[in-house]
Order: C-alpha cells, then sequence, then structure tokens
C-alpha cells in the first residue's frame, strides 16, 4: 500500500515539474525580447504604432473557442518620446469600449503604459521585430470586474503589419487570449473592396 502511495506520489510530482519547466522554458509567457534581437527589422513604436490604425482580432475564452470578435479603430500621437494612443473597440454582441493609452519610450527601448483601467503602469520594452508589454489590466463591471495579468506580444511583418497575441491569467491560470492584427489605415483594405465568397 505504502508502495503504491509513494509511486502516485512521485507521478504527481514529476507531471508538476514537467508543467512547470514547459511554462518556464517552453510557452508562449516564456519568450524573451532577446529572442527577436537579430534579424533586419527593426520594431519601433514611435513609427509603427503612430497616426491612425486599424486593428482586427478575435478573443478566446478559457475552452479556447472563439469567444468574442472585434474591430478596433485606433490613433496614436506621438510627440517626441511620449504617445497618447486612443483606442475605440467595436464588438460583435453590439458593445463598444475605449481605452486612451499614455506610453513613454526610454532611449534604451524599454516602455512605460499607463490606462484608466491599468493598475499602476505597464512595463515593456521593444527590441528588434517585437515588443512586449506586461500590465494588471481590470475588466469593466459588466466583465465581472477581474483583476487580470496580461502579456502582450506585437511582432513585426515585413510588409509593416503588427501581429498581436496577448494572454490573459488569473492566479496564474489562463483565462482568455487575444489575437489580432495592427495596420495603418492608409494600408487596410476598403470595405467595399474586401473578396466576397463569389470572388474568393
Amino acid at each position: 500500500m505504502m508502495d503504491a502511495i509513494v509511486f502516485a506520489l512521485c507521478g504527481a510530482a514529476i507531471v508538476l515539474a514537467a508543467g512547470y519547466l514547459r511554462r518556464a522554458f517552453l510557452s508562449f509567457v516564456a519568450q524573451r525580447p532577446e529572442d527577436y534581437s537579430g534579424g533586419d527589422t527593426a520594431f519601433d513604436i514611435r513609427t509603427h504604432l503612430n497616426g491612425p490604425i486599424l486593428c482586427e482580432g478575435v478573443i478566446y475564452g478559457p475552452t479556447g473557442r472563439v469567444s468574442s470578435r472585434f474591430v478596433g479603430h485606433f490613433d496614436a500621437r506621438w510627440q517626441g518620446d511620449r504617445c497618447v494612443m486612443r483606442e475605440r473597440f467595436e464588438y460583435d454582441g453590439g458593445t463598444t469600449q475605449d481605452r486612451e493609452w499614455q506610453l513613454d519610450l526610454a532611449p534604451d527601448g524599454r516602455i512605460t503604459a499607463t490606462a484608466a483601467d491599468v493598475i499602476g503602469a505597464g512595463s515593456g520594452v521593444q527590441k528588434g521585430s517585437a515588443v512586449q508589454l506586461k500590465y494588471r489590466i481590470r475588466l469593466p463591471d459588466s466583465s465581472g470586474g477581474h483583476v487580470l495579468d496580461t502579456v502582450d506580444w506585437m511582432y513585426l511583418a515585413p510588409n509593416g503589419t503588427i501581429v498581436n497575441r496577448s494572454q490573459f491569467r488569473k492566479f496564474g491560470i489562463q483565462v482568455a487570449e487575444l489575437v489580432a492584427t495592427m495596420r495603418p489605415v492608409s494600408t487596410a483594405i476598403p470595405a467595399d473592396q474586401t473578396p466576397t465568397r463569389e470572388a474568393a
């Protein structure tokens, strides 16, 4: 009987250790800005997050299924190394959400980000072709008012489009994920030129 208990405990310890190692070294949150320092594509938020921006994306719930789709209209205005970026999200359920970010870029590429629904200040860095931000965000009361730990990554594609992936956690457990693209409005496809099913 004792051998079976010891065996079960050892098995549980191995599973927990494997989960920890995977999270620490092989998962989305294990990425480091230095991983993207090479290459010939430089992500400069003063250039690539500037002016009117169209954002399109989806949010995955805790089951891994899409729980919401959205379109965002952003406007980022820089004065030197300081930016005010206004965001307006339109969700498939008919609701809207507004946010205003204040971004400060230090000479070494480090970023400080604040917004009304962000607890304290978020921090991040631009390095090579990527930007990382970490912050704690408070959901609206209509969504429970929970405070979630957020890891936000933006990757610059060769054509200037930004691919954004964010994960949201509560007590270390992932509860949602966002995947979106962002591109200057001047390069976005007008609605009347979007291919139809017949044309595709």
